[in-house]
């Protein structure tokens, strides 16, 4: 591939509140004026993006009359079909308020949990107004600085509660949402419920329709917890539950920085891609990240033609990677195959219990082996720094030259 050109067909989506992003901190206001919701649709056609996804209040205000609502929504619609573009996911603002301060559906006061479970509704009936087939849920606020109000396991029943109520909606509305659990350690909160990937898929389990449930990791998330994005998504797929993905890029340790994608980890970027194309995962790409707050307008579209366009040009390198000859045969040499001994470890049988427990092993030798990781982490850097199959590797300096 030469021509990184994103088009629709690569599955390429963005939030309204990305692109939208005006530069904002926590210390800052805004350095730019924002984007309305049909221009941002109109750009990102433009750019070869798939789709455009949306928090309730992203589209609507939180304060918008009955009017408003409809007057925006078809604004909105009328961009849609202008361009083609689809909205793949939405999501509710249970975060921005100051009703959710202290969380939304795991909140100690009833009348909340009830507030937030309404407005969800809503909010639904707005995704599948557009033909949203995932619904988010990001519990940006479900959590504690104060562990002394000993509310822990009661908010995690509220949380269960709320969501086997939606989802049962959903069903009775008929719009059949599959719904994605967004996992984050902290920020807004201290400690946010549900941290990370494994955490929302042991919470899955214990709803009444575990079916219905899957995961939506970011990068930065795992990141901020000191974890590997590429291994989370692997037990998503492993589970069957990577029902929608966030892209981004994250320093790790520091607040949620919602980098350009590849901007700051790019194996790890990397290995994300290549766990996406070889699994086959056949949905969109979200890109929940937002240009710097240095950036003008003009800035913003180059930040979304760069997540494009890196998560191409890593595709490329994946089947690169995928090709290789050394490569191939660093990962033939590295999984050392025994038919005999994989068929007696698979499958439990008396008979193959036995079999293993009667088997001499030459530990000695087995510790000793070597399986060449060293050689195979250094042809995946060669990949990424283009010199394998484009350009001869530099001689290196004769060892009397080394300190001189």
């Amino acid at each position: 591939m030469t021509d990184y050109t994103p088009t629709p067909a690569d599955k390429f989506t963005f939030g309204l509140w990305t692109v939208g992003q005006t530069g904002r901190d926590p210390f800052g206001e805004a350095t730019r004026r924002g984007f309305s919701a049909p221009d941002i649709v109109r750009k990102l056609a433009e750019l070869g993006a798939y789709g455009v996804n949306f928090h309730d209040n992203d589209l609507v205000p939180i304060d918008a009359s009955a009017a408003e609502r409809d007057r925006i929504a078809n604004d909105f619609r009328a961009a849609l079909n202008d361009t083609g573009l689809v909205v793949p996911m939405a999501t509710t603002n249970l975060f921005s308020d100051p009703a959710f301060k202290d969380g939304a559906f795991t909140s100690a006061d009833a009348r909340v949990r009830a507030y937030a479970l309404q407005k969800t509704m809503q909010a639904m009936d707005l995704g599948a107004e557009f033909g949203a087939q995932t619904y988010v849920f990001w519990g940006g606020r479900e959590g504690t600085e104060v562990d002394g109000s000993g509310k822990l396991l009661d908010a995690l029943g509220w949380f269960r509660d709320s969501l086997d109520f939606l989802a049962q909606y959903s069903q009775d509305q008929g719009y059949n949402y599959r719904f994605a659990l967004e996992p984050k350690p902290n920020e807004p909160r201290g400690d946010i419920f549900l941290p990370t990937v494994g955490s929302a898929l042991g919470f899955i389990a214990t709803l009444k329709q575990p079916e219905l449930f899957g995961v939506n990791p970011e990068f930065a998330h795992e990141t901020m917890a000191g974890l590997s994005f590429p291994h989370a998504i692997a037990q998503a797929i492993d589970a069957g539950k990577l029902f929608h993905i966030d892209l981004n890029d994250q320093k790790m340790g520091r607040f949620d920085q919602d980098l350009r994608f590849g901007a700051e980890n790019l194996k790890g970027a990397f290995f994300t891609v290549k766990l996406l194309e070889d699994s086959g995962y056949a949905g969109p790409r979200h890109f929940d990240a937002h240009a710097l707050r240095t950036e003008d307008a003009e800035g913003v579209w180059t930040f979304a033609r760069g997540c494009m366009r890196t998560y191409l040009i890593l595709k490329d390198k994946v089947a690169q990677f995928n090709v290789d000859p050394e490569i191939q045969a660093a990962l033939q040499a590295y999984r050392v195959q025994d038919a005999e001994l994989e068929a007696l470890s698979q499958g439990y049988t008396p008979e193959k219990a036995r079999g293993l427990k009667n088997r001499s092993f030459d530990r000695s030798a087995l510790g000793q082996r070597g399986p060449g990781l060293e050689h195979l982490d250094q042809l995946t850097v060669e990949v990424l720094l283009g010199v394998r199959g484009s350009a001869p590797l530099r001689t290196p300096r004769a060892q009397t030259e080394v300190g001189a």
